[in-house]
């Protein structure tokens, strides 16, 4: 195998196939990257049997000047090669494999020979043969993971909690996360064809392989395609494919959860409330209860935190509207500010039904494709 490239487009794809490779893996192989070479471009593979990420460096795009003098492939170590990659003193590179797997890099007056592996024992990738494929909109679905990963758990006891749920049907995704303490919920339409809107798709993707999804995507690529099989997800973009297990289980019915009523309802702008309660929080982030009290009534709305150690802090928040009964209530402060940033500078509703039961956060706007719920700390 023999090429020579544009240093910058390499490292681009080295850097997505890497977010999938773990150091911590059982097999060895796995440390590496995998390079094939044939007529059509270099297809580079970062797996940690969890997640694989496939990308092609076409030599069709002039950008990547990439030229291919020989057919063929290797593994090499990740963090050694994307290293010596991102050092090297050029602009452009040249990679020849030699006997013995042996691979020499290339730079202006800088070589590196470095030990490679044969890819014939590289895992193979998972076949994902199925024509049932779903249109996503890069920017829109990326906003999805951003608002719903906040709430997965972090805790391995429930394995299926770590994960998103995610339910195709009737012409929309369903997407919602919990950790038992608090739920996001997201809804968007979705273009389907009439065979696709009379079936249900209900598929549990780890979340940590959603965050690394959304860093790999490119705001400028327009869609995204997401194909489900028994215990696979693709993802397939221009030149990218990444392949995810889910988790398997049943995910816990979240829809009564979600409150119908409510007894009062206030009304903010996010940033402002954001604002407020990471003040609230400063103080109570010292204390061992990590709690912020939030009293409301039609006159005020006051945030207050309490630390015996450090002090106690109060504020009135500006609100745009109050309706409803008065209500006073404890909650994590972390939960709360992680719900906000999701909204963004958007003006947005707290409907709260009594101290003790779960209250949510919704767009001003639009109150049903958009929910974040937080539980109540109980503080007596």
């Amino acid at each position: 195998m023999k090429f020579t490239i544009k240093r910058s487009s390499f490292l681009k794809s080295i850097a997505d196939v890497q977010r999938a490779i773990s150091s911590r893996t059982t097999i060895p192989i796995l440390t590496g990257i995998k390079i094939v070479a044939n007529e059509e471009g270099l297809t580079l593979t970062g797996s940690d049997s969890d997640i694989s990420i496939e990308t092609f460096i076409p030599v069709t795009d002039e950008t990547n000047a990439l030229t291919i003098e020989k057919t063929g492939s290797i593994v090499l170590q990740a963090r050694f090669f994307s290293e010596i990659v991102k050092k090297l003193p050029e602009e452009t590179m040249e990679l020849e494999v030699l006997d013995h797997f042996q691979t020499l890099i290339t730079s202006a007056t800088a070589s590196f020979t470095i030990n490679g592996l044969d890819a014939n024992n590289y895992p193979h990738l998972p076949v994902i043969d199925t024509n049932e494929s779903f249109t996503l909109p890069v920017g829109l679905f990326k906003q999805v993971i951003g608002q719903t990963v906040i709430a997965i758990s972090t805790h391995e006891s429930r394995p299926i909690l770590t994960g998103v749920n995610m339910v195709i049907e009737n012409g929309q995704l369903l997407a919602v996360a919990t950790d038992s303490h608090r739920l996001s919920q997201r809804i968007i339409p979705l273009e389907m064809t009439e065979e696709q809107a009379s079936k249900k798709y209900n598929v549990i993707i780890p979340g940590k392989s959603l965050i690394e999804l959304a860093r790999t995507l490119v705001d400028n690529s327009e869609n995204l395609e997401m194909m489900v099989t028994e215990n696979q997800v693709l993802f397939k973009t221009e030149n990218m494919y990444f392949y995810s297990r889910l988790l398997e289980g049943y995910y816990p019915d979240t829809k009564r959860l979600i409150p119908d009523s409510s007894s009062s309802e206030v009304e903010f702008n996010a940033t402002v409330l954001l604002g407020a309660i990471e003040r609230a929080s400063l103080l109570s982030h010292e204390g061992k209860n990590n709690v912020v009290k939030i009293t409301v009534n039609p006159e005020l709305v006051k945030l207050s935190g309490n630390s015996p150690d450090v002090g106690n802090v109060q504020e009135e928040v500006d609100y745009l509207a109050v309706e409803g009964e008065p209500i006073e209530l404890s909650f994590n402060p972390d939960y709360m500010k992680d719900a906000l940033r999701t909204f963004g500078q958007t003006d947005i509703k707290i409907k709260f039904t009594s101290p003790v039961r779960p209250f949510i956060l919704v767009p001003s706007e639009n109150d049903q494709n958009f929910i974040q719920l937080i539980t109540p700390v109980r503080t007596f």
